[in-house]
């Protein structure tokens, strides 16, 4: 048994800075758990003489080589962030014999193949808890805990940006540039916030939450993916009317078509679990054939929730050099299977439009919507809009594609004036 097992850091930004912390802080607590100290020996950063809220300074370096080529290092932990170079930084580690630890969503969701292969070749470890759910554990239940089920789907809220904007939106009645100025004031959101808005953000992590879930190798190239940056306040009213509220999903299902992994808002049922989920919070909804439905909830993002998981891939590659094993659950991707395009995808949908406030308007928009087979659910006039009618419906379940071409029949009718949301209704409750 080691005395000490040796970690080297690639990164010292928010989510470094909590792993350094939480190393240290609880020190004694970690070192029973693992029947020795974890150590940190070398941090590398880009910018050596920033100033850092953690007293590091004799471990900083700027040479990836001193990380890679030291013998006493057994674990390096990348918390860099962004594709490049921290897939090369970890390809090289592993190369080197050294065990990865990261919490990068992004290169897990377009690489993970390739890094799992190095892996296995050198008998190590690839740890990547921190990639989903920030301090959420849902990597290891679904590898671990769950690997008895045949999951059929896997549903959440994986971006606390959006969550906390749609839950201002829903709770104050703010626009949609009102509530992203605020959660970029907060720090919530980037200067740049489109990877969080535009959805890419939550693509990336259902990506990887799909390929676990369903044995198969799923890249976020796969997944159909839409923002919120189209949405309003006036449909974050009407869902509150008819009984939804609006979150932004990563939705993964398998099911005879294939895997059906999309990123959208969407409506949720009151009812639902995920609707109650508020403010910076992420959920994960799985469902499985033998567990039934489960929920994970927690902090989805932030230094500390995320170090917590990052850490607790460091105490498990650590436990697993104190027993002289390794490479014990690896990629779990065996299967080749089919990805669902999106168009033979089904849902209900939710469209607001504006049209002609006229005698046969409304028979005439049914009319296009059964020629594509499109059934409704309910048809409400809601208000005037200048010389106009604002129109609400509902449809039934119904194929994306039928969906899709019907509206593009109805955008060109000259009875309507504008086609302002076409969104998503998920009607599925717990039981």
């Amino acid at each position: 048994m080691r005395k000490a097992i040796h970690v080297g850091l690639l990164g010292l930004g928010t989510v470094g800075t909590g792993v350094v912390k939480i190393l240290a802080n609880n020190a004694n607590s970690i070192a029973q758990k693992v029947g020795a100290d974890i150590q940190i020996k070398k941090i590398m950063v880009r910018n050596p003489d920033k100033s850092r809220s953690v007293a590091v300074d004799e471990l900083i370096t700027t040479r990836l080589e001193d990380i890679i080529d030291n013998p006493d290092i057994d674990i390096v932990v990348e918390v860099m962030g962004g594709e490049t170079p921290a897939k090369d930084y970890m390809l090289k580690a592993l190369q080197a014999g050294k065990h990865v630890v990261t919490a990068n969503k992004d290169v897990m969701a377009r690489y993970g193949r390739e890094l799992f292969t190095a892996a296995e070749e050198n008998k190590l470890d690839l740890m990547f808890e921190a990639s989903v759910g920030g301090g959420i554990p849902i990597i290891r239940p679904l590898k671990q805990c769950l690997a008895g089920n045949k999951i059929s789907e896997v549903m959440g809220i994986v971006n606390g940006t959006t969550n906390y904007m749609l839950t201002k939106m829903t709770n104050e009645g703010l626009d949609f540039e009102e509530v992203l100025a605020e959660a970029q004031a907060k720090g919530y959101a980037e200067s740049d916030p489109t990877a969080d808005v535009g959805g890419l953000d939550a693509a990336r992590k259902i990506a990887i939450l799909a390929s676990i879930a369903f044995g198969a190798r799923v890249s976020v190239d796969d997944v159909s993916v839409e923002g919120i940056t189209s949405l309003s306040k006036a449909d974050i009213g009407y869902a509150s009317e008819l009984g939804y509220v609006i979150k932004l999903l990563g939705i993964a299902k398998e099911d005879e078509k294939g895997i059906d992994v999309r990123v959208h808002p969407a409506f949720v049922a009151k009812n639902h679990p995920l609707a109650a989920v508020q403010d910076v919070f992420n959920a994960i909804f799985v469902k499985g054939d033998a567990v039934g439905e489960a929920m994970f909830y927690g902090r989805g993002a932030g230094e500390m929730p995320t170090a917590s998981a990052v850490v607790a891939d460091i105490i498990d590659v650590a436990r697993d050099i104190q027993h002289g094993v390794s490479s014990r659950i690896l990629c779990t991707c065996f299967d080749q299977k089919p990805i669902c395009p999106v168009e033979k995808t089904e849902s209900q949908y939710y469209v607001r439009l504006l049209v002609e406030d006229k005698p046969g308007v409304f028979a005439a928009i049914a009319g296009a919507f059964a020629a594509e087979l499109v059934s409704l659910n309910s048809v409400i006039q809601k208000r005037k809009v200048n010389c106009c009618a604002e129109v609400v419906l509902i449809t039934n379940r119904v194929p994306d594609a039928n969906l899709r071409s019907a509206i593009g029949i109805i955008k060109s009718m000259s009875v309507v004036n504008q086609i302002r949301s076409v969104i998503r209704v998920e009607t599925e409750t717990i039981g």
